[in-house]
């Protein structure tokens, strides 16, 4: 029976051929979706959860309120990891990291890299595997360092390069002590190196100072330890560490690792959500593509159900039951699933890097893997199941006795289930369609909002080597070059937020004004005429005219606002990094140096009593961008000429504070395409199976009179008014959804009418241009023909 069956199935298959492709194609499209989505959740469900000890491990977070709302963050003071090895008994192990950048010379290569400074235990508590080296000792000595296995064919040509050395900013020279082999894709230790932290150490960078939080602590507690027992005790670790005002409210607590990728988001103090919203989001948009899948072969199976009336009649008759036939019809679901998921592999496997760009993620189809064949081959049987489950039982249900006889009709119904599932297919890609342009819109608005400065012919470059050492012959030689029109250094670059602080007081201060917190930003001179910012009130620093100026700052609007100031020139602030105190000498208008989508927070720029990492360089707009970049190479080689000159376009680092949320816009449309076309491929099919069954109709019709767009119309309308229908419903969940969506900026659009108006038009249009095509071709055949043939 199951080989007759089988038969039955591929001859159906191969004898409607049209109706095979569309159903093939369509759920092949949404099965690739699907996988390709499915991958991707996997990937984020099992971020930093796949360590050995990952159930011990937890990262060390900071609590405290700055201007009246609690805030948590996770870097920490250097001196806690080691404050608490020492002084709880239930860590096994600490281990902090910190961010490195050095350039590494081996022979004529010459290779700007990030990577880590770790504590010795860092291989151990991870267990990351290795290609060479002892982990327990790889990091024990100040000058090892240890190597990912990409990082060595870098270096090296290989992967053997144990005992290797290298030469670190043409200073010290390392040698290898160990190579790790690939990091799996679900973890965020994907570095090239790994420095030694009594490296840092020696280096000056390491402090005792219980307000420098700028490093990640990661503990490791003893077996069944309670991190909540763990928790109380540590809590106030930095108060009973310090005396300083600024910081003597922070609470201390630990959070697992493993929940932080998905958990990571600080809500009024307590890390929820984050990650796991646009998982469950992705989750439920690889389901519906996929349920659009579904329906076209169960409105395509039912729209056929008077060509397999009399099939199912004479297997009744024959003595076949229900459950038999049901199972007939469910096979063939599973049988075309099952070719559908093999197109659908190779679909993946051809769409896998582009999408892999896409969500800046590793993602792969692991083929050796027997977890992966098994959950394909139960993803192949859900889809055909559900695919295969309305068609059986609908086609198991006709009655024997009236198919034979042939008086067995279809059911004309205003509300039918075929008609429901039209709508339902619509309804989610009207929504995507009015989600996408909404999205969009809000993409555009925060790229057109005023940065405050021109980011126009600016580059930067980090200090590296000799050049803090010949700041000022450099900065004189570019001037003079006529390839700059001017310079300044900065402590970081002015699209990025490196430091920020609090604990200032000023003349009309309160103690709660203490907790106002102050984005910190440094300049030399210069900085109006380097930024293109504008002065509203005073000046600008410059140490030159000067020289009281190194204890000189300037600040935004929002900080004068802030800090309640009506006058604000010749204001003094102070705090325990400067006794002496800040002067105000200038206000300058808001800037964006953070997030677009967000207010602009209150910014102190310093003087030269600031420190200094970056230099930001105006280019001449006269000349040729190229040969302003040759001459500033040639300046950068002469006075450092052991560093490779590189640089950044400071709009193109501002333009990549949009790449998040261009991602979820690229998505969205990639993602409303593909319902649209999946949908696009039932309905297409059903009109074709519609102008089918109303052959002699139609030729009558057209004997009677009626013309070609008079019964298009005909034909058309009731397809049209299911978009309909669609659009009516998806509206208010389009809505509703973006208007959840939006809440997460502040600085955001307005919902417009007009962007549901557009989408109703357009998918109307959509759906016309679908169903006209066999409209058309059933108006334009030849009436006799039909009705010889009835």
């Amino acid at each position: 029976m199951l080989k007759n069956y089988i038969k039955v199935a591929w001859r159906n298959l191969i004898r409607d051929k049209g109706f095979s492709f569309i159903n093939i194609t369509g759920l092949a499209i949404g099965m690739a979706a699907a996988i390709l989505i499915l991958l991707w959740i996997q990937n984020e469900m099992n971020m930093d959860r796949k360590y050995p000890k990952s159930d011990r491990i937890y990262m060390m977070y900071n609590r405290d309120k700055f201007s009246g709302e609690l805030w948590a963050w996770g870097t920490t003071p250097k001196i806690m990891g080691t404050t608490i090895k020492k002084d709880y008994p239930e860590v096994e192990d600490v281990v902090r990291l910190a961010d490195a950048s050095f350039l590494f010379t081996q022979g004529e290569k010459k290779l700007n890299e990030n990577g880590l400074y770790a504590d010795s235990g860092y291989m151990k508590l991870f267990d990351f595997e290795m290609l060479q080296g002892d982990p327990e000792n790889a990091l024990k000595n100040t000058f090892n360092i240890v190597i990912s296995e990409e990082f060595a064919i870098k270096l090296f040509g290989t992967t053997e390069a144990m005992g290797k050395t290298v030469k670190i900013d043409s200073v010290d020279i390392f040698t290898v002590s160990g190579v790790l082999k690939k990091v799996p894709n679900t973890s965020r230790f994907d570095v090239s190196y790994i420095l030694p932290w009594s490296y840092m150490k020696k280096l000056g960078q390491d402090d005792e100072w219980w307000g420098n939080n700028s490093i990640v602590t990661y503990v490791l507690l003893k077996e069944n330890v309670s991190l909540e027992s763990f928790n109380s005790k540590v809590r106030e670790i930095t108060i009973k560490h310090t005396q300083n005002t600024e910081v003597s409210s922070i609470q201390v607590f630990a959070y697992p690792l493993s929940k932080i990728h998905l958990y990571g988001k600080s809500v009024n103090g307590q890390l929820v959500e984050g990650r796991i919203v646009t998982v469950r989001m992705f989750a439920v948009i690889a389901s519906l593509i996929l349920l659009i899948a579904c329906i076209n072969f169960m409105n395509l199976s039912t729209a056929k159900s008077e060509k397999r009336a009399k099939e199912v009649g004479i297997r009744k008759v024959a003595g076949a039951g229900k459950a038999s036939l049901i199972g007939q019809f469910i096979g063939e679901g599973i049988m075309l699933a099952f070719i559908s998921g093999i197109i659908a592999i190779i679909l993946v496997q051809l769409t896998i890097e582009p999408f892999n760009n896409l969500v800046v993620k590793k993602l792969f189809l692991d083929y050796g893997n027997a977890f992966f064949w098994l959950s394909f081959i139960v993803f192949i049987l859900l889809t055909g199941i559900i695919a295969g489950s309305y068609p059986a039982f609908y086609l198991s249900s006709f009655n024997p006795v009236k198919v034979l006889k042939g008086t067995f009709k279809s059911a004309r119904s205003p509300i039918t289930a075929r008609k429901i599932l039209v709508v339902l297919q619509f309804t989610f890609a009207i929504a995507l369609i009015i989600s996408t342009i909404i999205i969009q819109r809000q993409i555009k608005y925060a790229e057109e909002r005023d940065a405050g400065y021109n980011k126009e012919n600016l580059i930067y470059a980090f200090m590296q080597g000799d050049i803090t050492k010949h700041y000022d012959a450099i900065k004189q030689s570019l001037l003079s070059s006529d390839a700059v029109v001017a310079v300044t250094k900065s402590m970081s670059p002015i699209t990025e937020r490196w430091s920020d602080g609090w604990g200032y007081s000023w003349p009309g201060s309160t103690e709660e004004d203490k907790k106002l917190d102050f984005i910190r930003f440094s300049t030399d001179a210069d900085f109006t005429k380097v930024f293109g910012t504008k002065i509203v009130a005073g000046r600008d620093i410059d140490i030159t005219k000067y020289p009281s100026d190194s204890n000189a700052i300037l600040l935004n609007e929002t900080a004068v606002k802030k800090m309640r100031l009506k006058d604000p020139i010749g204001t003094v602030l102070k705090n325990g990094d400067n006794r002496d105190g800040l002067t105000v000498v200038g206000v300058i208008q808001d800037y964006i140096y953070e997030s677009p989508y967000e207010p602009v927070s209150p910014l102190i720029i310093m003087g030269p009593g600031g420190w200094f990492n970056v230099i930001h360089i105006r280019l001449n707009p006269a000349k040729p961008v190229a040969d302003n970049i040759s001459a500033i190479e040639k300046v950068f080689t002469r006075f450092n000429p052991h560093y490779p000159f590189s640089y950044e376009f400071v709009d193109e680092s501002y333009a990549q504070k949009f790449n998040a949320s261009k991602r979820t816009g690229t998505l969205s449309m990639l993602f409303s395409a593909l319902t649209i076309i999946i949908s696009c491929l039932g309905l297409f099919g059903l009109s074709a199976y519609m102008a089918a069954n109303r052959t002699k109709e139609i030729g009558v019709r057209k004997v009677l009179g009626a013309s070609v767009s008079n019964i298009t119309f005909l034909l058309s309308t009731d397809f049209l008014k299911l978009v309909v229908i669609s659009f009516i419903i998806a509206s208010p969940i389009a809505w509703y959804a973006m208007t959840q969506w939006l809440k997460e900026y502040t600085y955001r659009i307005d919902i417009e009418w007009w962007i549901f108006a557009i989408t109703g038009i357009l998918s109307i249009a959509i759906a016309l241009i679908t169903v006209s095509f066999q409209a058309i071709k059933a108006a334009t055949a030849n009436p006799v023909k039909s009705l010889r043939t009835e």
